[in-house]
């Protein structure tokens, strides 16, 4: 085995957290990763580092983010709007449209180094989604993907009434992968309402309370999560002390 590849992740839950400073923190953790590999290729085998990899769950407050290949007029409130719904609107530097954070959302940011794992983005994106698929089963709901369209969907097969449950988005750089995935638990959809999400006009927005007619406990949906994407990844989880 590779002395350099390193599939320990180091896992944070931050909790509810501004979007701004989530942002700036995985900014930071990136800009490290990115460093030391570029470091790395300047040194000599013996004196190169291993790259860390992080795994990080939040919950944002209301908050609108528009992706750099989006539309701006995909957000259907202007300020005033924004400042009557107590959301902001962030463009940023991420795949994808415009998508919408809020409480009873589980949002995941796995900054990891893929030379650590993989160095394959679809491959990558496909891992993310199928974790999510996993999870969804755990609790008897039945999701999958709409070819062309990327994240987890709910009637994926027949598409009567298809509605998305997850939405991704990510960022890449020598290998390297910050953003990543919004999955509905509790999410309010009401808020979908004042955007084209994803830029996708016809087709709808759900959540897991909406499909199992309950609150979810969403501490044991992230448990579940952290082992499908340990399992897929072939991650060794470690919780930040």
């Amino acid at each position: 085995m590779n002395e350099f590849i390193n599939k320990k992740v180091i896992f944070q839950d931050l909790g509810r957290k501004d979007y701004r400073e989530t942002w700036d923190y995985q900014e930071q953790l990136f800009a490290d990763i990115v460093a030391i590999k570029v470091q790395n290729r300047q040194q000599e085998p013996a004196k190169q580092q291993v790259t860390k990899n992080y795994l990080l769950f939040v919950e944002h407050p209301h908050v609108y983010t528009l992706g750099k290949s989006g539309k701006a007029e995909n957000l259907l409130l202007d300020a005033e709007g924004l400042k009557k719904y107590g959301a902001s609107y962030y463009p940023i530097n991420r795949g994808g449209d415009i998508t919408y954070h809020g409480p009873g959302q589980l949002v995941g940011y796995p900054i990891l180094d893929l030379d650590n794992f993989f160095t394959d983005i679809h491959r990558y994106l496909r891992y993310l989604e199928e974790a999510v698929i996993a999870t969804l089963g755990d609790y008897g709901i039945d999701a999958g993907r709409i070819d062309g369209l990327t994240g987890v969907w709910l009637d994926h097969l027949h598409q009567k009434n298809p509605r998305k449950i997850c939405a991704l988005g990510v960022k890449s750089s020598r290998w390297v992968t910050m953003h990543g995935f919004a999955f509905n638990v509790n999410a309010d959809l009401s808020y979908f309402e004042h955007i084209v999400p994803c830029g996708i006009r016809d087709k709808a927005v759900t959540s897991m309370h909406v499909e199992l007619g309950r609150p979810i406990d969403e501490w044991e949906v992230k448990e579940r999560l952290k082992r499908h994407l340990a399992r897929l990844f072939e991650m060794e989880l470690e919780d930040l002390i």
